[in-house]
C-alpha cells in the first residue's frame, strides 16, 4: 500500500506534464489559428501597428457565401448594449455582462465612427474604435490603464472579398503579455482558449445571419432581435 501511493504523485505529476505538453504544442498552436490559412496568418493587417510588439496574437478566419457588404452590417453593430457579439451569451451573462444577440440588423446602429466606444461589459472600460473603413476593417483598441498612449491590446475584424457572392472574414487579436508569473500562466491557460472558443462562435454566427440576409425569407420564418 505504501508504494502504491508512493507513485500516485509521481503518476499525477506525469500525467499534468504530458497533459501541458499536449495542450502547449498540439492544441495551442490549432487554435490559436482556427481557420486561416497560413497567407492569413503571416498578412500585415490594418491596426497590427497598433501594437507593434504584441507577445500574443490569434487568428481565426471563415468563409461566407455573402459580399461584404452583407457582413458588414453586423459586425459594425456589435457591442454591449447594442447587438451583442453573437457568442455565447449565457457565458457573458454569468460574468454579469448583460448581453443579448441580435439575429436581425439595427438601422439606429449602423453608422460607427473612429474614436467611437464598444463596450464589453457594463462595469469595463470601452474598447474604442480605432479603424472604421466600411466592408473592409473594424479594429478595437483597448488599453490597461497602466500606462498613457498605444493600446495593449487589438481585436480586428476583416473582409477580403472572393467572389461577387463570398467572403473571407478574418479576425485578429494582438496583446502584450502581462506581468507576472500567474497572469502569464492565466492568459494561456484561459484567456486564450477562451477567446478562441467564444470568437469562434460568433464567427460562425456572423457567417450564418449573412448568409441568411441574402437569401428570401423561409416560409413562416420569423427575423427577430433575441437574447
Amino acid at each position: 500500500m505504501s508504494l502504491k501511493k508512493s507513485w500516485m504523485p509521481a503518476a499525477g505529476l506525469s500525467a499534468a506534464a504530458l497533459a501541458a505538453a499536449g495542450y502547449w504544442f498540439w492544441c495551442r498552436p490549432r487554435h490559436l489559428r482556427w481557420g486561416a490559412t497560413e497567407a492569413e496568418l503571416q498578412a500585415v493587417l490594418p491596426g497590427d501597428d497598433l501594437v507593434p510588439e504584441a507577445e500574443h496574437s490569434a487568428t481565426h478566419a471563415v468563409t461566407i457565401e455573402a459580399p461584404p457588404e452583407a457582413v458588414w452590417p453586423w459586425l459594425v453593430q456589435m457591442g454591449q448594449g447594442r447587438g451583442g457579439f453573437y457568442s455565447y451569451a449565457c457565458l457573458e451573462n454569468v460574468l454579469g455582462c448583460h448581453m443579448w444577440n441580435a439575429d436581425r440588423l439595427l438601422p439606429e446602429l449602423q453608422h460607427l465612427r473612429a474614436g467611437d466606444p464598444v463596450q464589453l461589459h457594463p462595469q469595463a472600460p470601452p474598447m474604442i474604435a480605432a479603424l472604421v473603413e466600411p466592408h473592409q476593417a473594424l479594429v478595437l483598441a483597448t488599453q490597461s490603464g497602466e500606462a498613457e498612449g498605444a493600446p495593449d491590446c487589438t481585436w480586428g475584424f476583416y473582409l477580403y472579398p472572393l467572389t461577387v457572392d463570398s467572403t473571407r472574414l478574418v479576425a485578429r487579436c494582438r496583446w502584450h503579455e502581462k506581468l507576472g508569473i500567474p497572469a502569464k500562466v492565466g492568459d494561456v491557460l484561459f484567456w486564450e482558449p477562451a477567446h478562441f472558443v467564444m470568437e469562434r462562435k460568433m464567427l460562425l454566427t456572423v457567417k450564418h445571419l449573412a448568409e441568411r440576409s441574402v437569401r428570401p425569407a423561409l416560409p413562416g420564418e420569423v427575423r427577430l432581435a433575441t437574447g
